[in-house]
């Protein structure tokens, strides 16, 4: 349209100019006639006409190219400029333009998604008016820093305000606009929101600690474990003595009452292997369906008479569906939270419990190492002194303590972590210092009814006859376990290693009413025995000893056809009662009637 304009224009301009020019000739040469008035009167007139033409029509061509020309200067710059709108308006980073006040002049579409902002909104404003106070006076810092040394500077996790009141995490670039001879126009950047990437930093982070926190704690149960063996091997020495003494004593010896402050501490000591047994998760020994609900109103009621400054809350969901557990060591967990609840509060305060049923996901469970699924998670709440944050990560392991000398052993905690961990489950603590605790627990749930408590029966010790093959690599429990043995009336074979048992059995199988046997030994060890055992006779009656607790090995041995486990150290009472269980009255000496073994 613009060319054809140019085209009329000049046609025009020239037919006015030959136009006027003929004219002229008109009042010059009126006699003239009209093709002279039309083409001149001379031959160099008309030449001279004929060069103003061609001079018109060369600088309208020219005026045409020079349109052109600019004309095509204009739409590239036009689409160069819609190439570069939309390319910023495509990019995930945003880009803005300040002036040297760093107010806002430009801004692209993402960088004002970022802002949480209208465009109307954000020009013409600092742009450190979007941050949060500490990120904006790093901002204007770092615009100074690019205007007196003219480099590209950089501007890592700024805090960004919306309007909401939500916070977003950008990476800032800022340098100069140059106008060139030492001008510049103001700043111009590229912001980058790194809010998920920080978010998942953050993340792998917190499940890094948690996987280091699982493996420290993992090896420090096996440390404690293999302590808690050892010590319960020493405990069995020493209770074992204390009984055969015991029984030995005339009633009214003076020595009695030692005896018994003797196995008073064998109590205590066997309290505290309990402790690093549990956190050291060996095991559950009497794993029934529970209900929790029960379990906590009959364990807190207890523990709540004794403390009337203490004010207990409970919370429970009905219809909790039970759990498989070993009640003994969930009554050990909730004694030792409530302990540590009420040593939080020495002035008084409120304890609150809680149930409910819970479903885990993959993402939850997974940094706890447990299976996704119900659970049912009991929460423990105390509005104590709190926590402090350093100590939080250190809370579970054993022997750490915040308490003075004196009053706690740091077992209580960590025996929980690891009784619950052996349960299948996880424990974690959310504390404010000054506000409280709370520590929760969850416990897989179970398809069972929960089962009935069963009356407790009195105690008796029960003696017996037959012949028993002791097995145990410690000189020390072959002696003393001998002598108990032979006090409950049977006759004791020793073996201090597998193979040598082995050797033993082979020989005398048919003499020998039941096996009393170490699951821990070198080189040959209980499980390993005991299926050779089998393999000599099938009907072989063993009782499983270890001074760790009923963990998965000695649950597999059980599993096999062993008649049944105890936990050292045990004294005559809980030695006679397991081996009435195995070889009951009237079937010794000699070989029973076979029957098929019982489940463990």
């Amino acid at each position: 349209m613009r060319r054809r304009s140019i085209l009329i224009s000049t046609v025009v301009i020239s037919c006015v100019y030959w136009v006027c020019e003929s004219f002229m000739f008109f009042f010059l040469a009126p006699e003239a006639n009209f093709i002279q008035h039309l083409l001149g009167p001379d031959r160099f007139n008309t030449l001279t006409r004929l060069l103003v033409l061609c001079l018109f029509a060369i600088f309208g061509s020219h005026i045409h190219y020079t349109a052109r020309r600019e004309q095509q200067a204009e739409e590239t710059i036009r689409k160069s400029a819609a190439k570069s709108r939309s390319i910023l308006e495509s990019i995930e980073e945003g880009y803005f333009e300040t002036d040297l006040g760093g107010r806002l002049t430009f801004a692209s579409g993402p960088f004002v998604r970022m802002l949480a902002a209208g465009p109307i909104q954000v020009l013409g404003r600092h742009a450190a008016e979007f941050m949060a106070p500490e990120s904006a006076e790093r901002l204007r810092q770092v615009f100074d820093q690019v205007r007196s040394s003219g480099e590209v500077k950089r501007l890592s996790d700024c805090v960004v305000r919306d309007p909401q009141g939500g916070e977003r995490r950008m990476e800032l670039s800022l340098s100069l606009i140059a106008l060139g001879e030492g001008e510049v126009a103001g700043f111009r950047g590229v912001a980058r929101d790194v809010t998920e990437r920080i978010f998942a930093e953050q993340e792998r982070k917190k499940l890094e600690l948690q996987l280091q926190a699982a493996q420290k704690m993992e090896a420090i149960g096996t440390l404690a474990g293999g302590i808690a063996h050892d010590f319960n091997n020493i405990l069995m020495g020493i209770q074992g003595n204390a009984s055969l003494l015991e029984m030995r004593l005339p009633e009214g010896h003076p020595g009695l009452e030692k005896v018994k402050n003797i196995e008073a501490y064998v109590e205590s000591g066997t309290e505290l292997s309990r402790q690093l047994l549990g956190f050291a998760r060996r095991g559950r020994v009497d794993v029934r369906a529970t209900d929790l609900n029960t379990l906590i109103e009959k364990t807190v009621g207890l523990f709540a008479r004794t403390r009337k400054d203490i004010r207990v809350h409970f919370r429970l969901s009905p219809d909790l569906p039970a759990v498989e557990a070993d009640r003994g060591q969930i009554e050990q967990v909730l004694m030792n939270l409530c302990v540590n609840a009420v040593q939080a509060m020495p002035e008084g305060g409120d304890l609150s419990l809680a149930t409910e049923a819970v479903s885990l996901d993959e993402t939850y469970s997974q940094p706890y190492q447990v299976k996704p699924g119900r659970y049912v998670k009991v929460s423990v709440t105390d509005t104590g002194v709190g926590i402090e944050k350093k100590n939080l990560s250190r809370i579970f392991e054993p022997f750490f303590t915040t308490k003075g000398m004196g009053r706690g052993t740091g077992l209580g905690l960590a025996s929980a972590y690891g009784i619950i961990k052996g349960h299948g489950g996880h424990i974690n603590v959310y504390s404010e210092v000054g506000r409280g605790t709370t520590f929760n627990f969850y416990l897989p749930a179970s398809a069972q009814p929960a089962d009935r408590e069963k009356p407790a029966r009195n105690p008796v010790i029960r003696r017996g006859e037959g012949t028993v093959l002791l097995v145990d690599d410690e000189e020390t429990i072959v002696r003393i376990a001998g002598e108990m043995l032979r006090e409950l009336g049977y006759t004791v074979i020793a073996a201090r290693s597998g193979s040598e048992a082995l050797e033993v059995f082979a020989a005398r199988s048919k003499e020998i009413d039941a096996v009393l046997l170490d699951m821990i030994m070198p080189g040959m060890g209980g499980g390993e025995l005991f299926d050779r055992l089998r393999a000599i006779d099938p009907e072989v009656k063993v009782l499983l000893a270890s001074g760790f607790n009923l963990n998965g090995q000695a649950a597999e041995i059980l599993a096999r056809g062993c008649r049944g486990f105890i936990q050292k150290p045990f004294n005559l009472e809980q030695l006679s009662l397991k081996l009435a269980e195995i070889i009951p009255a009237g079937q010794a000496p000699g070989k029973p009637t076979a029957h098929p073994p019982p489940g463990p």
